[in-house]
C-alpha cells in the first residue's frame, strides 16, 4: 500500500529521508511515518495422511485447483489466521502449524506467508466462495495446480518435509 495521504489526518504526505530506506511518506503535523507495506495474507497445505487438501476457486484460476489462503485481519496472528481460514472455507480444524516461508506476489502486493498444517477432525464443508474441496494424494497434487506458480512451491516444499521426516 503506497500512502498519498496521512490516515490519521488527512493532510498530504511529504517526503522525507529516513537513514538507509530513502525518501519515505511523512506526515509532519502528526509526526509519522508511512511506510509502503503490502498485504499479508496466508496459503496453506493442509495435509491428512498422504492426501492434501485442494479447492476450486475459478475467481482465482479458471483451470487450476489451489490451497486454503486468505487475508491476516487486525488483531490476530498469522497462525490464528492459518487456522480460521481453514476452518471458514472447509469446514475442518487444522494443527501443528509450519512456517514454511513466504512469497511475494507483485501484481496484488502481497505477501503470502506460507504454511503447512495437520488435519484434526472435521468434515469438508466448503463455503460461498469454494466451488469444489477435496483430498487428493499429495504426489498427484502438482497435476491439478496448473496455474498456480506459489502452490506448487509450497508442495514441492511439504514433499521435501515428509521425507526429510521419513
Amino acid at each position: 500500500m503506497k500512502f498519498k495521504y496521512c490516515p490519521k489526518c488527512g493532510k498530504e504526505l511529504e517526503i522525507k529521508y529516513s537513514y538507509d530506506e530513502g525518501g519515505v511518506p511523512y506526515c509532519s503535523k502528526d509526526d509519522i511515518m508511512f511506510f509502503d507495506t503490502p498485504k499479508p495474507c496466508i496459503i496453506v497445505a493442509v495435509i491428512k495422511d498422504s492426501k492434501i487438501l485442494l479447492l476450486k476457486q475459478s475467481y482465482i484460476f479458471k483451470n487450476s485447483k489451489v490451497l486454503v489462503s486468505g487475508y491476516v485481519v487486525n488483531g490476530e496472528t498469522v497462525e490464528d489466521t492459518v487456522v480460521r481460514e481453514v476452518k471458514e472455507e472447509t469446514g475442518i480444524t487444522v494443527g501443528d502449524i509450519k512456517y514454511l516461508g513466504s512469497e511475494y506476489l507483485p501484481s496484488k502486493e502481497i505477501i503470502m506467508l506460507t504454511f503447512m498444517a495437520k488435519f484434526i477432525k472435521g468434515e469438508l464443508t466448503k463455503s460461498l466462495e469454494v466451488e469444489q474441496a477435496y483430498w487428493v494424494n499429495l504426489e498427484d497434487a502438482l497435476k491439478e495446480m496448473k496455474e498456480d506458480e506459489i502452490g506448487k512451491r509450497i508442495v514441492k516444499k511439504v514433499l521435501k518435509e515428509i521425507s526429510a521426516k521419513n
